[in-house]
């Protein structure tokens, strides 16, 4: 399915304010709200939309540490990959992994109280993981553009 300029519009709006209601959605992009809906259906049944979630500040719960890790394993096997990603999914506090192509095999992202409580996460899950060669952490001073919108 191709996205016309109406459901382009309708992404960029519920991006912005993911708890709209329907009506007021199909009013701001000039459809019926049963038109609105069945796009929207139409558009989570496609997978444009993979889900709705609210987004919770980790400054407000007492998680204010940004820290990203790279990582280098000792191989790159099928086995070696699947080891690692299995058991990197168990750590509670990481809010991303990426497979890379570059310096480090793997990109983490994860949050911490502060420089204390990512030792503590270090010792318990980073330092038990299989297959790592290398891991490098750095600590974000400051974010300077975040958001989860997508340019559509």
């Amino acid at each position: 399915m191709q996205l016309d300029a109406t459901d382009r519009r309708l992404l960029r709006l519920l991006q912005r304010e993911g708890r709209i209601s329907n009506a007021e959605l199909a009013e701001r992009i000039a459809l019926s709200p049963s038109a609105c809906h069945r796009r929207m259906q139409r558009l989570e049944t496609d997978g444009y939309i993979a889900g709705y979630v609210a987004l919770v500040d980790a400054r407000r719960i007492g998680k204010p540490t940004t820290v990203f890790v790279e990582i280098t394993l000792n191989g790159q096997s099928d086995e070696i990959l699947d080891a690692f990603e299995k058991a990197v999914a168990r750590i509670p506090d990481l809010l991303e992994c990426h497979l890379m192509a570059g310096n480090a095999d793997f990109l983490l992202k994860l949050v911490a109280e502060d420089t204390e409580d990512f030792a503590r996460i270090h010792r318990q899950y980073l330092a038990r993981l299989p297959h790592v060669a290398q891991m490098h952490s750095s600590f974000a001073l400051r974010t300077v553009v975040k958001t989860t919108a997508l340019d559509i």
